[in-house]
């Protein structure tokens, strides 16, 4: 469904990305996982248009995806949820939400019934529509977060640490909706830095060091793997 082929991206003369080739199949739950500043945000980047790679090929499905327009790659089902959530902390959580649906705004019934689906998901949320999104806690607020990813219709969802800065019992809930999403069809590609939790929902992992992949494996056998176990989960 993706696959990226000797992907490089540069910020400037920072090379940020070095012949990245990696590829997540239609139902999979592919999770990229590194240290602060190891390249994880850079590949959603390039996916979702938001920086031309200097080399290499993106394609999503028969699509290629580089020099695509933001807009164009949310519209053809390919949805990022960014990292530190990027909310409206004014607005309420319902146009937070909305604010995702942008691409399918003409379909007002399916707005509706994509809102009903996330609501479903995070009840919380439904409670708390009308509230403006900056009142809730952390956790919520990366619903909301992943919530307005869902408006978009992903086919595949882009997820870069949803984790981050929330309580482990918050982190536990996420990652379990992270796995109903991926078990009721979408596929998900996922960058964490909490490794233990990524690879036990996880079908595969790329682990990535300094813009380049330097391991690849399923997920038991980067669980069992030693230097995996050293460098992200602490055992």
């Amino acid at each position: 469904m993706l696959q990226f082929d000797g992907v490089d991206l540069h910020y400037g003369s920072f090379r940020a990305l070095s012949g990245v080739t990696l590829h997540a199949a239609p139902g999979e739950l592919v999770v990229l996982l590194g240290a602060n500043g190891a390249g994880k945000t850079s590949i959603f980047m390039a996916a979702s248009g938001i920086h031309k790679p200097s080399a290499g090929s993106i394609r999503f499905g028969e699509r290629e995806l580089v020099g695509q327009r933001p807009a164009q790659i949310v519209a053809s089902g390919l949805v990022h949820c960014p990292e530190g959530r990027k909310l409206f902390p004014m607005m309420s959580v319902k146009k937070n939400l909305t604010l995702g649906a942008y691409v399918h705004r003409r379909d007002a019934a399916g707005i509706q019934r994509s809102l009903d689906e996330v609501f479903a998901l995070f009840p919380v949320l439904a409670q708390k529509q009308d509230h403006p999104a900056g009142s809730l806690s952390g956790g919520q607020q990366q619903m909301v977060a992943i919530g307005r990813a869902l408006l978009g219709r992903p086919r595949l969802l882009l997820l870069d640490e949803p984790s981050l800065g929330l309580a482990p019992l918050i982190v536990k809930q996420v990652f379990e909706v992270i796995q109903r999403i991926n078990k009721a069809g979408t596929t998900v590609l996922l960058a964490e830095q909490n490794a233990y939790s990524a690879l036990a929902i996880a079908d595969r992992a790329y682990v990535i060091e300094r813009g380049r992949i330097a391991l690849e494996g399923d997920r038991d056998s980067l669980l069992h793997n030693e230097a995996v176990r050293a460098a992200y989960i602490g055992a």
